[in-house]
């Protein structure tokens, strides 16, 4: 894993790599959870755990204990460990969500628990102002990448995203939600998830290796017509509501 982590893509978990390496044991983890004084929106500190038996109230133990199962050696485990200590209040908030739901659905996951799931495996915080949310959602990729570039950031929260950056292929894409560059985002990543009646319709796709410099061929403009990659408007994403 020493190879491809220097990438700006790992930039919102880089100063925990940096201090984890590739295969943290479970007490380095805890230490930074506790010098960071994780907890969950229920008080509990989080705590970096051997895996148990299979549980399918995961989040509901999680919510109720703060231990979160963590496999030794795991990559996907470690960017979950990294995502929490980056944005502990987005995972909180997602736990919460999940814990608060589960009761109610009768055993069938439902809109609610599926877009908290994806953000959490693949979404992303787009930081900027202006006409890039328009952009995003009008999946105009050419005048996104090639012209407004500068005008935004890429952040990216979900966790399995992070791991199938080790290597990087244009067809990665997160689905994004919309913040303001200079407020925390962490903060408003939970104030959003937390909006009444949210669906994974309300996040847009966006295929985050087409920043300029992210990927071999970004920023040249026939790469964002390939439109395996690239795709155009979808009638579907293309109204998101606000809160």
């Amino acid at each position: 894993m020493a190879t491809g982590v220097n990438h700006p893509v790992f930039d919102p978990v880089r100063p925990w790599l940096e201090r984890t390496g590739s295969a943290p044991s479970l007490d380095l983890l805890n230490s930074l959870s506790e010098e960071a004084n994780l907890k969950t929106e229920s008080g509990k500190p989080i705590r970096f755990v051997p895996p148990s038996s299979s549980d399918p109230y995961y989040e509901v133990h999680v919510f109720e204990t703060g231990h979160v199962q963590t496999r030794a050696g795991n990559r996907h485990d470690l960017f979950n460990a990294l995502a929490w200590l980056a944005f502990p209040k987005t995972k909180a908030r997602i736990n919460a969500m999940h814990a608060a739901q589960i009761p109610r659905e009768g055993g069938k996951r439902g809109r609610l628990r599926d877009m908290l799931t994806i953000f959490d495996e693949g979404g992303a915080i787009v930081a900027c102002q202006g006409e890039i949310a328009d952009l995003v959602r009008e999946a105009r990729w050419s005048d996104l990448f090639l012209e407004h570039h500068r005008d935004f950031r890429i952040v990216v929260v979900g966790h399995a995203v992070l791991e199938q950056a080790l290597a990087p292929h244009p067809g990665i894409t997160c689905k994004v939600i919309f913040a303001d560059p200079s407020r925390d985002l962490d903060a408003q990543a939970a104030e959003w998830l937390g909006c009444v009646g949210r669906s994974p319709r309300d996040m847009p796709p966006l295929p985050v290796f087409g920043y300029p410099g992210w990927f071999d061929r970004s920023g040249q403009a026939g790469f964002y017509l390939d439109e395996r990659y690239f795709r155009p408007l979808r009638r579907a994403n293309a109204q998101v509501r606000s809160c």
